[in-house]
Parts: structure tokens; C-alpha cells; sequence
């Protein structure tokens, strides 16, 4: 049975997340990320097969060496989701002021 893994349950580990940061500025090699961290070599593969499985990165054999490569095209669906609720906050913001202003505009004339 295959696994399918999406985006968001890749960036949801921050181990992961550091990963994606590192590959992100050059591609590198999978002991070059280990030695990066405090844990297994088993656990950093396995972080790079979920990142793999999601389409985050790829691993490309260069000799004896594994190299990861960004692949972060499908961080773009991780942004347009986020983007939809920040267009919801950014209205509710702009309600906001406007009524904090009408208030603050009845103040004044209670005032004078």
C-alpha cells in the first residue's frame, strides 16, 4: 500500500522545516544534512523520504553520494491557502479601524 503525503504534513514537522531551509540555499548531500542534526542518520532519512514523497525535494544519486535538491513549487499551495485567510484578517482589520475612527470621529463632536 503507497503512502500518499501532501505538503502540509511535511512543513507540519520542524525538523523538516529546517531541512527545506537547508536544502533551500544549495543542493547538498543527505550526510552533509545529518551531521547537521542531533539525531540518527535513520531519522534524517526518513524525514527526507516524507519530503521526497510530497514533492519538496529530490534525491539524485552523484557517485557514491545522495544529492537533495529543492523542489519548492508545492510550497506555492501552502501559500495560496494561507493567502485566503490573511485576504479574511486583512478585511476584518479594515472593519475595525473604520469603526474605531467613526467612534473616535462621535467622541469629538460629544466632546465640543
Amino acid at each position: 500500500m503507497e503512502t500518499r503525503r501532501d505538503v502540509y504534513q511535511a512543513i507540519a514537522d520542524p525538523t523538516r522545516r529546517e531541512i527545506i531551509g537547508i536544502i533551500a540555499q544549495q543542493p547538498i548531500t543527505v550526510n552533509a544534512i545529518a551531521e547537521k542534526f542531533d539525531v540518527t542518520r535513520q531519522a534524517i532519512s526518513l524525514h527526507l523520504k516524507i519530503l521526497s514523497e510530497c514533492g519538496l525535494l529530490s534525491i539524485k544519486q552523484s557517485g557514491r553520494e545522495r544529492l537533495c535538491e529543492a523542489k519548492l513549487e508545492k510550497l506555492n499551495e501552502v501559500h495560496e491557502w494561507v493567502q485566503q485567510y490573511q485576504k479574511i484578517w486583512a478585511g476584518k482589520l479594515k472593519a475595525l479601524k473604520t469603526l474605531v475612527e467613526e467612534q473616535d470621529v462621535k467622541s469629538e463632536k460629544n466632546l465640543r
